[in-house]
């Protein structure tokens, strides 16, 4: 044979292997059947010449590569009627597919991932999803339901307290959790003084919490992501919900704009503890003032194939006030715009406007001084992020930059009065990023995430930036012009999780991260408050930053019905803040001469045991940790306790679906107390009791223990018109759990000094009627 024969040969075998080896994608978006909802982590699986699988992205979106043949594709969602399709992939294909919902009660509220083993095949670790068409099972205070109180029942994460939504991830402070609601910062989360969250469940459709292994395009705080996502509204028909409690009511419309094309969602809810307040015959509380009131607003449309429009709103708004005494609001207003465009079947783009805004006021109405004060922070960000799928990848990439604008605090007083006015000056910022990352299905057994952020942060004047000293006393002081840069930071975030399958129900994952915070909260309060100041880092204040590495296992038992993780964590706190002993936290306009700065440490276990399915279903959650600081300054140079550490944490939730219309739940929590710094001893000077301190945290307040309880009865289906009642006990022990501990002087004997326990709730009952139709 010649030569020219065996090149003939050769090129055919290249250009045959060529040909069947080449890919062609598929592509579309899932959405829920009823409501046209696009669905979150769907699954979309395709098994043929070869297999894959992949979920949809936070709007519904998904995309497969493989070589040409016929494969069959499946396409499921929990509590959803899975499609099973063949199709034959010679070329890209558009397959956008609605889902049946089969409202199956007996699913559990919390679930890793919406595939039935993503907790064991993923490479993220401390993923956590909250299925909100379940979460009225789930009792709370007053028959409100609360996304926020919802996942402090998870492992790893810790309540702030009774009356409060803050809360702690692995050690971090309430100010280390990055909580967003459609891409926009929400600073205070709380309505109420901490009893409700900002979140009305009713116009929620995903809540994700990731408390470890934090993905790449997620930065500016230390601890945990809370991604809060509203519904998008019913592009079929129109719909109405709501709810009527004992001291709140919702009121929830959505409908469509062009039918199958775009929609919107609307949702008001307010309490009115105000009007029994007006209506009592006590003159000292009638024409006080407690409630609040929020609205959820979307909209979206579909222009065409490739480019979809959102626009989304949240507005609240808190007002306490006691009548001719003091009057304090605050509240929240976020705004963003978003378009989705298709570049291609592979790569999507998501490029968004973010406005959001937070306030307080605080006002003397008795004083003749015409007391008032005044805080704001107030971001505009950008965002422009971009996915692209292959067939054993999927990339992130985007960019961010975020403008910051803090007013800590303005004073004003009449002109008659003896106190002076302040005006602390308005501190400008820029934080901006760069991210690229990667999750990697390297072998059947073997899955990546990867990725890096670049992280800077810009001081900006007009400002007068000083210097102090240890003692707090001012070494210099420097005067910037409007938009001068004046202080430059810049971090490398690297992200990485890796998970080993041993099989379909088991698995070994293990983690690191690095995070960096440029926004901070002063605080000396063992919880968050609405007068809290924020802050920026500065020439005295540098970026707080963590590296945290983690190690889990995972086991799924029973075809999937049952879950068990055990994961343990050690985590870094570099330029951690504290406040000076007695330090002058009101009304001070050099406040960061009165602050510390320190590292930290925290380390624990978590165990986590969950069953899904079935008539009873629910989760046990354990966390044994430790969380400490250590500044130069306190304790003698040595680790103490920070106030968010408490050695023990155990939640047990069970939901019984004793038939179609009853189902019975409830939660149990046992939790050590948190740290707190008693005195050590006192002293009388001119006839007032002085205390004083020696070591920081030293004590601890009396363990906290609640058993809550509740029912829903499901009222007679009707074609048009669904309701049910909703009945409840929080606090069925009627525990008195410690808020506050105040020392006094022992009525009995001044020498002695007495605890004052001051606790909030005793036994509640609550009933709730709800509506749709």
């Amino acid at each position: 044979m010649s030569m020219k024969y065996y090149l003939s040969l050769l090129l055919l075998f290249f250009s045959t292997a060529l040909l069947a080896q080449k890919k062609f994608t598929l592509s579309g978006t899932i959405r829920d059947g009823a409501t046209g909802e696009t669905l979150i982590g769907a699954t979309v699986k395709i098994s043929g010449p070869a297999t894959a699988g992949t979920l949809t992205n936070g709007y519904g979106y998904f995309a497969i590569s493989q070589i040409e043949g016929s494969y069959t594709v499946v396409i499921s969602y929990t509590g959803y009627t899975a499609i099973t399709k063949t199709i034959t992939l010679n070329k890209d294909i558009k397959l956008n597919e609605e889902l049946k919902s089969t409202i199956d009660l007996a699913e559990v509220v919390v679930s890793a991932t919406n595939r039935k083993n993503e907790n064991v095949k993923s490479a993220q670790m401390g993923l956590e999803r909250v299925d909100m068409k379940s979460l009225n099972s789930i009792p709370v205070l007053l028959g409100e339901k609360d996304v926020l109180k919802t996942i402090q029942l998870l492992p790893g994460v810790k309540s702030g307290g009774e009356g409060n939504t803050g809360f702690y991830v692995r050690g971090g402070a309430a100010d280390q959790n990055l909580i967003i609601l459609d891409e926009a910062v929400v600073y205070n989360s709380s309505h109420l003084l901490g009893f409700f969250s900002t979140f009305n469940a009713d116009a929620i459709k995903d809540v994700s919490l990731y408390k470890g292994g934090m993905p790449a395009q997620y930065g500016g705080r230390l601890s945990s992501v809370l991604d809060v996502r509203m519904d998008d509204g019913n592009n079929k028909e129109f719909k109405f919900q709501g709810g009527i409690g004992l001291i709140a009511s919702r009121l929830k419309a959505e409908g469509p704009i062009v039918k199958d094309r775009g929609s919107f969602m609307v949702s008001f809810r307010r309490t009115y503890i105000d009007l029994f307040l007006r209506a009592s015959p006590d003159s000292s509380i009638n024409g006080s003032t407690l409630n609040f009131y929020d609205i959820n607003a979307k909209a979206n449309y579909k222009i065409n194939d490739k480019n979809t429009i959102y626009v989304s709103g949240y507005f609240g708004k808190d007002n306490i006030g006691v009548k001719d005494l003091f009057a304090n609001d605050w509240g929240n207003v976020t705004a963003t715009i978003r378009l989705n465009h298709i570049f291609s079947d592979r790569l999507f783009s998501n490029t968004s406007l973010i406005y959001n805004n937070y306030n307080y006021t605080v006002r003397l109405l008795n004083d003749v001084t015409n007391f008032k004060a005044s805080s704001l922070v107030r971001d505009f960000n950008f965002k422009e992020d971009f996915q692209y799928f292959s067939n054993k990848h999927t990339l992130r990439f985007g960019i961010n930059a975020t403008q910051h604008r803090i007013s800590p605090i303005d004073i004003s007083v009449s002109q008659e009065s003896q106190v002076n006015p302040l005006t602390q000056q308005r501190r400008y910022g820029i934080e901006s990023a760069a991210y690229i990352s990667d999750e990697w299905a390297a072998t059947e057994h073997l899955n990546f995430l990867y990725g890096l952020r670049l992280a800077a942060f810009s001081l900006m004047g007009p400002g007068n930036f000083s210097t102090y000293d240890p003692d707090g006393n001012i070494l210099s002081t420097e005067s910037v012009a409007d938009g001068k840069f004046y202080k430059n930071y810049f971090n490398l975030e690297p992200r990485f999780s890796v998970s080993y399958l041993f099989n379909e129900e088991n698995s070994i994952k293990t983690s690191y991260n690095r995070n960096t915070q440029n926004v901070h909260i002063l605080t000396n309060a063992t919880s968050s408050s609405p007068t809290d100041q924020y802050v920026l880092s500065s020439n005295n204040i540098k970026p707080e930053i963590a590296d945290q590495v983690s190690m889990g296992y995972f086991r799924n038992f029973d075809e999937n019905n049952y879950e068990f993780s055990g994961e343990v964590y050690y985590k870094w706190l570099q330029n951690q803040i504290d406040y000076k002993n007695a330090a002058q936290l009101l009304a001070n306009s050099n406040i960061e001469s009165e602050l510390l700065y320190g590292v930290g440490r925290a380390y624990g276990l978590e165990l986590f045991f969950k069953k899904k399915f079935g008539k009873l279903n629910g989760w046990v959650g354990y966390t044994l940790s430790r969380t400490e600081r250590k500044f130069a300054e306190l304790n003698n140079g040595k680790y103490f306790p920070s106030r968010q550490d408490r050695t023990h944490d155990v939640s047990v939730v069970g939901i019984y679906n004793i038939s179609q219309r009853w189902t019975f739940s409830s939660s149990f929590i046992y939790s050590t107390g948190n740290a707190v710094t008693f005195p050590a001893g006192k002293y009388v000077v001119g006839g007032q009791t002085t205390y004083y301190y020696t070591e920081r945290n030293a004590g601890r307040m009396p363990y906290n223990m609640r058993l809550d309880v509740s029912a829903t009865l499901e009222g007679k289906k009707h074609k048009r018109y669904q309701s049910s009642w909703n009945f409840g006990v929080y606090n069925l022990l009627a525990r008195k759990n410690p808020y506050s501990i105040e020392f006094i002087d022992d009525p009995n004997d001044p020498r002695k000094t007495a605890a004052q326990q001051t606790s909030l709730f005793g036994l509640i009952p609550s009933v709730t009627w709800n509506f749709k139709f």
